[in-house]
């Protein structure tokens, strides 16, 4: 019965019909992986479940609720948007500096770029053990060391409300140079050779090369880094678990982003009810950010 539809089919209709058999098995991956456990969410965040029982009581939205009237969730929301306000600006700068300029060498371009890559290889929770061992105090931390060879006193760096923030954001942004260098590079390889010549018969300087060429053709590339830049800080949890005391986000919640707070809530407290209303809320929040980035980086286009 199979073979004699399948021999009445035209040659595109078959290679249809194989591509939608090969999309069978990764929309099953989507299905069941990614799509529901998100649906899920929705649901269990309008019951009070302790992940331990099967019976989950439908609350309605006294989870969300509680969540406006909840200091620390609002506190580590501010932390998050902290990471992104600070951190994606610095990482975008420092990344297209160093690439703009790797573009520039006619040799060791692969050496350079390999160097930068490396970190953002390398496991997060190892990068984040050696940095808080960095800001150790004396006689172990090397930081500290380094100042007091100037005769600065020692900083308290992770054990601070004003320094532990930046303190973690510092290996965060050293981690993600990496990956975004390579992205700038590619952007910047593909911007055409001619439109720089025709710019400097015309005289054009190296700034207005850089923003009248350089930067507009890179749109693309800044949108994408721009976005998944965004979600990556939203999503912060590791360097802050590894590097703060117990993996607390401390002290005083000064470091914990909103990620933490659902970890703690969901697999210390068994709050997985309450652990999903910060979710949803999560992915609202990236979902707006994300749309609203690609609107604003794209109105030109």
């Amino acid at each position: 019965m199979f073979k004699k539809l399948f021999s009445k089919l035209t040659i595109k209709q078959k290679q249809a019909l194989w591509g939608y058999l090969f999309l069978i098995v990764p929309m099953i991956f989507y299905l069941g992986v990614r799509f529901y456990p998100t649906l899920n969410s929705f649901y269990i965040s309008l019951t009070d479940w302790d992940i331990v029982s099967k019976n989950k009581n439908f609350i309605g939205i006294s989870n969300y609720i509680e969540l406006f009237h909840d200091e620390v969730f609002w506190k580590t929301l501010g932390n998050t948007f902290e990471y992104i306000i600070y951190g994606l600006p610095l990482n975008l700068f420092l990344s297209f500096v160093i690439a703009y300029n790797i573009n520039k060498l006619r040799y060791g371009l692969t050496i350079y770029r390999t160097l930068y890559f490396i970190p953002y290889l390398t496991s997060l929770v190892a990068v984040s053990w050696v940095w808080r061992w960095l800001y150790q105090p004396i006689p172990l931390g090397i930081f500290n060391n380094f100042l007091a060879q100037f005769g600065i006193a020692q900083q308290p760096f992770l054990e601070s409300t004003s320094q532990a923030l930046p303190s973690i954001l510092a290996p965060t942004i050293w981690v993600q140079i990496g990956f975004q260098v390579i992205i700038f590079l590619a952007g910047l390889k593909g911007v055409p050779k001619y439109l720089y010549e025709a710019a400097d018969i015309d005289g054009a300087s190296n700034m207005q090369k850089l923003f009248r060429i350089t930067i507009p053709l890179l749109r693309p590339t800044i949108v994408f880094l721009v976005v998944t830049g965004s979600i990556r800080y939203l999503r912060i949890f590791t360097q802050v678990y590894n590097m703060t005391y117990q993996g607390e986000g401390g002290p005083l919640n000064s470091t914990k982003p909103l990620v933490l707070y659902i970890y703690n809530s969901a697999f210390r407290r068994f709050e997985m009810g309450y652990a999903s209303a910060m979710t949803v809320i999560l992915f609202v929040i990236i979902l707006v950010i994300t749309l609203f980035q690609l609107k604003v980086l794209n109105k030109h286009d």
